[in-house]
């Protein structure tokens, strides 16, 4: 049962430190805390724990574009983050992980700007049959985290240019493009901010869990939080 919520909103983009953050917040995880962590990475392209990155990134034009490549502990296949991407993640135990509560979470912060969202499988949420946000999942002993993105105005021809789509599935699945198979929420609300979109998932977990407390950076471990980040950001991992 969930006894205790709690919040943390990142303020930085660097991709090693969130990853770093998220770790921390699960591997301290405990009994009975939901935890919801929202942040933001900068020119990034992040790749499942097992895949290839020279297969699923053109990495060598990324990093001389200023981009930066990241690994993280969930599955699932590679996405690009900028400033118009918002990045959520549920921490909480395996007793309390609901995976359709947590996404009614976001379904609910979407709503609230007359957005009609809808579940696809088990991984996205799409609007208009478009994918606005892809969602992985990792477990860790009794620990569990489920995080996603939302795109609200991603730099797609960036995108594009950084992520390498196998043709062969894009053709397998009747479409010409990752551009047709996507989008970014301020073509169905102009002028929506990753400000806003941010308040409203914060409240929306709030109407569906109940208050959180806060939690900043200064009440993890630092020295394992540095740790974490040079892991992160080292060529072994």
């Amino acid at each position: 049962m969930i006894n205790k919520l709690l919040y943390y909103e990142s303020e930085g983009f660097n991709p090693y430190f969130n990853l770093a953050v998220e770790e921390c917040l699960l591997n301290n995880l405990n009994e009975g805390e939901c935890i919801l962590y929202l942040w933001q990475n900068q020119n990034t392209v992040v790749i499942g724990r097992n895949q290839n990155c020279w297969k699923e990134c053109r990495v060598s034009l990324l990093e001389e574009e200023g981009g930066r490549l990241a690994r993280r502990l969930s599955g699932g296949g590679a996405v690009y983050h900028d400033l118009g991407n918002l990045n959520f993640t549920f921490i909480t135990g395996r007793k309390d992980y609901d995976v359709a509560r947590q996404l009614s979470v976001v379904i609910r912060a979407l709503e609230d700007f007359r957005i009609s969202p809808e579940l696809s499988g088990r991984n996205d949420v799409t609007v208009g049959g478009r994918k606005c946000s892809g969602n992985a999942f990792y477990r860790q002993g009794d620990s569990c985290y489920h995080h996603g993105t939302l795109l609200l105005e991603v730099d797609m021809a960036r995108m594009m240019r950084y992520l390498a789509v196998d043709p062969g599935k894009l053709a397998a699945k009747g479409v010409e493009s990752v551009r047709s198979r996507v989008c970014n929420l301020t073509e169905f609300v102009p002028g929506l901010t990753v400000a806003t979109v941010r308040g409203a998932v914060a409240a929306a977990f709030e109407a569906e869990y109940g208050k959180p407390a806060l939690l900043r950076e200064e009440d993890l471990d630092q020295a394992i939080l540095e740790e974490k980040e040079t892991k992160y950001s080292s060529w072994e991992w």
